[in-house]
């Protein structure tokens, strides 16, 4: 029973991360109707502006994550402005193929400017929090942050989806994009904050990951299927569902190391995300922003 636990609170971890990775995915399908692979080179480079802080003005990780998302937002609207905006009328797929060469170029110049080795935060051991309950809890204090800091995160985006004028304004062209230019929406600004929100909040994802584990440059990458299947589950285009699908297909990856090996963890991702598909492909939560 202490192992069960102890897994879910670690699945309950991966859940955050791959939670704030799935709303931006999710607002940028719900907003521009493509799939950006480059999302989770996104969460990389997010990481590593972190590090960089860290490095730089001597900065705590949860000091330097707030630099990290603002620094990630400039970057995803820079490269909308430079790259997406000018394809942004072509098909999908050009969209799409364009995402994955993008993701290749951030991959390129991550390891150009930081190196392709392995990289941590802080160096030494964190001593977890010892609980009296289930024969002895093991919990980290930065698996706390963490899980608390992304339900903060959703929140605020949940209040300003909500309750501003610009939320709204993406919500409706979310929903019928052409019904909403017709009444004066201004769509380039509404694009634009989509991208800061969706890069802020890969930034937060990247920064969660090297924190709990290490970084490296191909991090974000091999944690894209888990993002898109939380994604996808939780309804594709639908910011609260992805909370839900991060913390399902984090608990799911996690349990299954009960029966299978660690290294068989994205393949759980991908079966779970194959069977929404096919049983019910708009997700948990049908409809859009």
């Amino acid at each position: 029973m202490n192992d069960i636990v102890q897994i879910l609170i670690y699945g309950m971890v991966l859940g955050s991360v791959l939670s704030m990775g799935a709303i931006g995915v999710s607002m940028i399908f719900g907003i521009l109707r493509f799939a950006h692979f480059a999302h989770g080179d996104f969460m990389t480079l997010g990481a590593y502006i972190g590090l960089t802080f860290i490095a730089v003005m001597g900065l705590s990780p949860w000091f330097a994550l707030p630099a990290a998302m603002i620094g990630m937002a400039v970057v995803a609207v820079v490269i909308d402005q430079l790259l997406y905006r000018r394809i942004r009328r072509t098909q999908p797929v050009i969209l799409l193929i364009s995402s994955f060469g993008m993701a290749l170029i951030l991959r390129s110049l991550i390891q150009l400017i930081w190196g392709s080795e392995n990289q941590t935060y802080a160096s030494g051991i964190q001593f977890p929090w010892r609980l009296d309950v289930l024969g002895g809890l093991r919990i980290k204090p930065d698996h706390v942050w963490i899980v608390l800091i992304s339900l903060g995160l959703v929140a605020g985006v949940h209040l300003f989806l909500t309750r501003t004028r610009m939320g709204k304004a993406m919500r409706a062209m979310s929903d019928n994009m052409d019904l909403a230019l017709v009444s004066g929406i201004p769509a380039e600004r509404v694009i634009m904050v989509t991208w800061i929100i969706g890069g802020a909040l890969a930034a937060a994802a990247g920064v969660f990951l090297g924190i709990d584990t290490r970084l490296h440059p191909v991090m974000g990458w091999t944690t894209l299927l888990p993002v898109f299947a939380a994604a996808i589950l939780g309804g594709i285009g639908r910011p609260y569902g992805a909370i839900v699908g991060g913390m399902i297909i984090g608990i799911s990856m996690e349990m299954s190391t009960l029966f299978i090996s660690a290294a068989y963890k994205p393949a759980v991702a991908f079966a779970i995300m194959v069977i929404m598909l096919i049983v019910r492909p708009q997700g948990i939560f049908k409809g859009t922003l």
